[in-house]
């Protein structure tokens, strides 16, 4: 049985992550000990007035909100300033400065470190601060770069205990005087009570929505890097796309880029066009359908607001001011992400269950980017919340949950991959056993088929030819008894030899020799012949099989017989010697000698032949020396044969 290991299912997986990010939320709200709302001074009620300037100055250090001329309007926060007249003549202001003046005459404030907290400033230039006429708060020194709007204003004061109460709080906010002022409640009390507020807010609406962001880009610049190395798989470059056009469209939620304001604007705003075409293209690739009159008007449209807002185009007279243009321009990017979405359902609702997923998250996004144009329009209370800065978490998490469900069918289809060549490799293996099998079958049945032809022939060549000759000689009643006796006793030893070389040896010339000698003491000792055995410690023949075997026993058993029927000697001498390339079996004795080559030429050698033709089968060689008194036969065997010779003497 097979243990897999155990997969967590991803709705545990989701519910863990989403806990975890609310537990270091609720950790990072937290930091600094403040644990309660109250010692807050809550302020609704302001005075504002305006005052014109040439351009952006930097704040005096000191200022008198008595010293302002003109008349004073109450408001009622959060609230929207009217907005001015746009600009009609040459000699019109371009800066108008915009002062909130908030009382806190009799209001008890609570003691210890002081803060102040401003949720939202709505503004197009910068933003100065004033307690008691003493500047406490410069958020941009020169331009309109800081980001009010995404960033909640954080104030420490240095007021001690022994410090006169405080009177009033001036805010000077410069602006152009087409752009609309608008300004959250300000909150008043010390430090521990408010830093709560201000770092929920602060999380919630920069830092989590940028740690998103990132995280989404670091992914994307992952998947560049796997395009690189599968360039027909486009899916990879799409994504990169989509996570650092996402990136770039959402920087304006949290990041302040050290260019002009206008081309900061140019970027992000146009990014999001930019982010709906990528997201077109990619739904099109996943269920299928090119949609080409979607395609070209979607890019048409792009193509042309960038071009328009370019900030060298926007200054021409026929584009209308820039708070009318940027409301406009957020309207179009819904209806588009709309669009882009719907149609997307609907050409993959039966056709690609991720395009279907991909097209609901744009829907969603979609859905989410019209609080965001509600409050750059002050429809709804400026206080609130931008949930455009989620676009990207849901865009991250959406594609996060298609790259979990192909890595997991990834997965799923790579185990299947192995439980197949698993079970095609165990069918194999059976198969190759099976072979395996006849095959060593087939392998016995030849040697055994080899042997016993070999045996056939060798009883035919050597007992069959024998017992013939005897059948003859009994028939035609030349013979006496003891010459029928000696031709049975030569048969068989030719039996015996021709079983004792199918005795296994283990490569063994002296253990073959040995065996020899047992069977021949029995037959010498009946003639009176003395054998002398000097056989000594051979190397190992690992070529010595049974046929080699009964070759080696024949040459033997013949020089043997030849020494007994011919040469009438009293000794008979064996022994053994090694050389460099083989080993030698030498066999004296002291009979009759006789003349070689005569003997070789005439037909009674016969026998000298069958053994020399017998040596030669063994890669060896056959030789004698003989004198008046006794004759020498050496037997040459070779350490290793060629496989050529092997082949043959079987």
């Amino acid at each position: 049985m097979i243990h897999r290991p155990a997969r967590f299912p991803a709705n545990a997986i989701l519910v863990f992550s989403v806990t975890l990010l609310i537990a270091v939320g609720v950790w990072y709200t937290g930091t600094g000990g403040a644990k309660s709302t109250g010692g807050a001074v809550h302020f609704t009620q302001a005075e504002w007035q305006s005052t014109d300037a040439p351009d952006f100055s930097p704040p005096p250090t000191a200022f008198e909100s008595r010293t302002l001329p003109g008349s004073r309007h109450y408001v009622t926060l959060p609230a929207q300033l009217p907005a001015n007249t746009p600009r009609s003549t040459p000699t019109a202001p371009d800066i108008r400065t915009t002062w909130i003046r908030l009382s806190a005459s009799g209001v008890r404030i609570p003691s210890g470190r002081l803060a102040l907290y401003v949720s939202r400033i709505k503004t197009d230039g910068t933003i100065a601060m004033y307690v008691d006429g003493r500047l406490v708060q410069r958020a941009q020194q020169q331009g309109p770069l800081w980001n009010s709007l995404f960033t909640p204003l954080w104030v420490a004061l240095d007021h001690g205990v022994g410090d006169a109460p405080l009177n009033e709080i001036l805010i000077r906010i410069e602006h152009t005087p087409e752009n609309p002022v608008a300004l959250s409640s300000l909150w008043l009390g010390s430090a521990d009570a408010l830093r709560s507020r201000y770092y929920m807010r602060q999380w919630l609406q920069r830092e989590l929505p940028a740690t998103l962001s990132a995280s989404f880009l670091a992914v994307g610049i992952f998947a560049l890097f796997v395009w690189f190395s599968r360039r027909r798989e486009t899916g990879y470059l799409l994504f990169f796309n989509l996570a650092a056009t996402s990136f770039v469209g959402h920087l304006h939620y949290y990041v302040n880029l050290p260019i002009t304001s206008d081309w900061f604007a140019w970027l992000t705003i146009n990014s999001l066009f930019w982010l709906i075409l990528v997201v077109h293209f990619y739904l099109c690739q996943m269920h299928g359908r090119p949609l080409r009159g979607l395609t070209w008007t979607l890019s048409g449209v792009i193509l042309l607001i960038t071009v328009l807002t370019l900030p060298v185009v926007a200054v021409l007279p026929v584009l209308p001011s820039t708070p009318v243009i940027i409301p406009l321009i957020y309207a179009a990017a819904l209806v588009m992400a709309a669009t882009v979405g719907l149609v997307g359902v609907l050409s993959a609702w039966r056709r690609s269950r991720e395009a279907r997923l991909v097209a609901v998250g744009v829907g969603i996004c979609a859905l989410l980017g019209v609080p965001d144009w509600m409050l750059y329009n002050n429809v709804i209370n400026i206080e609130g919340w931008f949930l455009g800065a989620y676009t990207n978490a849901v865009t991250f998490g959406m594609f996060g949950l298609l790259m979990y469900r192909r890595y997991v069918n990834a997965i799923s289809e790579f185990e299947r991959m192995n439980a197949n060549l698993a079970q095609r490799l165990k069918e194999r293996e059976a198969e190759l056993e099976l072979s395996h099998q006849r095959l060593r079958e087939a392998e016995h049945r030849q040697t055994i088929s080899d042997e016993r032809r070999r045996l056939m022939q060798d009883m035919h060549d050597g007992l069959g030819s024998s017992l013939i000759s005897a059948i003859r000689l009994v028939e035609t009643g030349d013979v006496s008894d003891v010459k029928v006796s000696q031709i049975l006793k030569a048969c068989l030893d030719d039996l015996k030899l021709t079983i004792d070389s199918m005795e296994p040896v283990e490569a063994d010339l002296l253990l073959l020799l040995a065996t020899l000698r047992f069977r021949l003491e029995p037959r010498l000792e009946g003639t009176g012949i003395t054998l002398l055995w000097e056989v000594r410690e051979l190397p190992t023949l690992f070529w010595l099989d049974p046929s080699s075997a009964l070759h080696i026993l024949r040459i033997v058993q013949e020089s043997i017989a030849n020494i007994l029927h011919h040469t009438h000697a009293s000794v008979i001498r064996m022994s053994t010697a090694v050389e460099t390339a083989g080993v030698e079996v030498i066999i004296e004795d002291n009979g009759q000698g006789f003349d070689v080559e005569t003997v070789l030429c005439t037909t009674s050698g016969r026998g000298l032949h069958n053994q020399m033709r017998r040596a030669r089968a063994l890669d060896g060689r056959a030789t004698w020396h003989s004198e008046a008194r006794g004759t020498r036969f050496t037997l040459w065997l070779p350490l290793e044969r060629s496989a050529h010779a092997a082949q043959t003497s079987t």
